[in-house]
């Protein structure tokens, strides 16, 4: 048995026998890390697995919760299987909600067809299977903020505009950093239309097209990179139920009296303003100035000579 599948059987017992009763918290990912010494992504799909079969469920500013007991029916409901309002957009608009509410580990076809209310085999009508599922879901995403019809003269505010967007993106879809990989890309006509606008911007500049290619990665993957911790924040706040920033206050006690040791003189001058510090926009744009401040370099030796076009 997989592990997760054992840690969900576990939890999935305690339910049963009512030593976690409905509307009780039940452990966090990093609580069940501990217990059964797994890593995070393992307690994550046992968490979702629990979810999947209608245990527990997510109670904003809470976390989650075991699950209502079910009542009785004189029998069970009539499943549609199908019908005019089920399509391709409905299926894939229901899954971006499942991921965008609880992340990818809880999405499934079966999931997702119990949301619809009809039979999990109904879906393969609309879709041939979860990888192309995963995909339209990202392609939904983009295509939900498709890049601006005019783009800014200057490079730099073009490129900036770009990033920007995309983190709006990220923000909205924490999942999708999970589903747009790098070095394997796939036909997303979405997507690739923000990766044709950022290459126009930097057309005729003095860049050779591989340059230009690689610029665009590597200003994407900051974005990319930097949505990574939007999808650990979702997570940790379904968790615990309190956002980053209350939880850096019932960390501040403890943060000021390791501080008092002496041990730390320029972490402790940041104490006054660690929730600034640690705000993920104001990390972003000082990181994407950055990054670009380092595309400005490579343009100005480009345009000087004084950097070799293979390097």
């Amino acid at each position: 048995m997989a592990p997760y599948l054992r840690i969900a059987e576990a939890l999935a017992e305690r339910i049963t026998a009512e030593s976690l009763r409905p509307g009780d918290r039940v452990p966090s990912t990093r609580q069940l890390m501990q217990e059964f010494g797994v890593a995070m992504a393992t307690a994550t799909k046992a968490l979702a697995k629990l979810r999947q079969d209608g245990l527990v469920h997510v109670v904003p500013g809470i976390g989650t919760v075991v699950a209502p007991r079910p009542r009785r029916a004189p029998a069970a409901p009539v499943q549609r299987e199908s019908g005019p309002d089920l399509s391709t957009a409905r299926v894939v608009a229901c899954a971006v909600d499942i991921a965008d509410r609880e992340g990818m580990a809880a999405l499934s076809l079966r999931r997702v067809a119990s949301e619809l209310g009809v039979a999990p085999m109904t879906l393969y009508g609309y879709v041939a299977n979860k990888e192309q599922l995963v995909l339209l879901m990202s392609e939904a995403a983009f295509a939900q903020t498709p890049p601006p019809p005019h783009r800014p003269a200057d490079w730099r505010t073009a490129l900036r505009d770009i990033c920007r967007l995309q983190w709006v993106i990220y923000r909205r879809h924490p999942w999708l950093v999970q589903v747009t990989p790098l070095t394997r890309p796939r036909p997303a006509p979405h997507a690739m239309a923000h990766t044709e606008w950022a290459l126009q911007t930097i057309d005729g500049i003095g860049l050779d097209p591989v340059t230009m290619l690689h610029v665009h990665l590597i200003t994407t993957s900051y974005v990319r990179g930097f949505a990574i911790n939007l999808e650990m924040e979702a997570e940790a706040r379904q968790e615990s139920g309190i956002t980053d920033q209350e939880w850096l206050h019932t960390q501040q006690r403890a943060v000021q009296d390791m501080f008092a040791t002496g041990s730390f003189p320029l972490l402790a001058r940041s104490t006054e303003v660690l929730g600034a510090a640690f705000d993920l926009d104001r990390m972003f744009e000082f990181g994407l100035t950055r990054v670009l401040d380092g595309v400005g370099v490579l343009i100005e030796q480009r345009a000087t000579g004084r950097l070799d076009a293979d390097r």
